[in-house]
C-alpha cells in the first residue's frame, strides 16, 4: 500500500468529524428593566426582526400599567418590525410584543390564551408578583446588561 494512503484516511476521519461538529450558538442576550430598587432581568429569545428592533432601542425609559389580570403592559414610542418573527403561545414568565398595539407585555397568568400570531416573544424572565407590581410605580429604564 502506498505510504500516502496511510496518511491520507486519518485526515479523512479527522475532517469529517469537524464536519458534523455544531457550532457554538451565541449568548443569549440579558435586558433589565429598573425601577427604584427594583429589576426584572428579560433574557431575550431567539433572533427575530422584532427581537433585534427592540434590542436597537435600548437604552429607553417605559410606563408600565396593569393590565386584565394577566399582565403587565408598556408601551413602545414605535411599533417594532415584525416580518418574518413567528407567533407565540405564550407562558408565564415570557416577555412579548402583542402586534395590534405595539405594547411590550410580562405575562404571569396566561391561562386560557392560545397560540396567536399577533403576539411575539421576546423573551423569558423571574420575577415574582411583587417585583413587577413594582414595575407600575414610576419610570422603568430598560438597558442591556453587558
Amino acid at each position: 500500500m502506498p505510504r500516502n494512503a496511510l496518511l491520507i484516511g486519518p485526515l479523512l476521519l479527522a475532517l469529517m468529524g469537524c464536519a458534523t461538529t455544531e457550532p457554538s450558538s451565541p449568548a443569549r442576550q440579558v435586558v433589565r428593566f429598573a425601577a427604584g430598587d427594583t429589576s426584572v432581568d428579560v433574557t431575550i429569545g431567539p433572533d427575530n426582526p422584532t427581537n433585534r428592533d427592540f434590542l436597537s432601542m435600548l437604552p429607553l425609559t417605559l410606563t408600565f400599567e396593569e393590565f386584565s389580570g394577566r399582565e403587565k403592559i408598556g408601551y413602545l414610542s414605535r411599533k417594532l418590525n415584525t416580518t418574518g418573527s413567528p407567533g407565540s403561545d405564550p407562558e408565564d414568565g415570557d416577555l412579548i410584543y402583542f402586534v395590534p398595539w405595539g405594547n411590550l407585555g410580562f405575562y404571569y397568568n396566561t391561562a386560557g390564551i392560545g397560540y396567536s400570531d399577533q403576539v411575539i416573544h421576546i423573551g423569558t424572565y423571574k420575577a415574582t408578583a411583587e417585583q413587577l407590581s413594582r414595575l407600575e410605580k414610576g419610570d422603568v429604564t430598560v438597558t442591556l446588561v453587558e
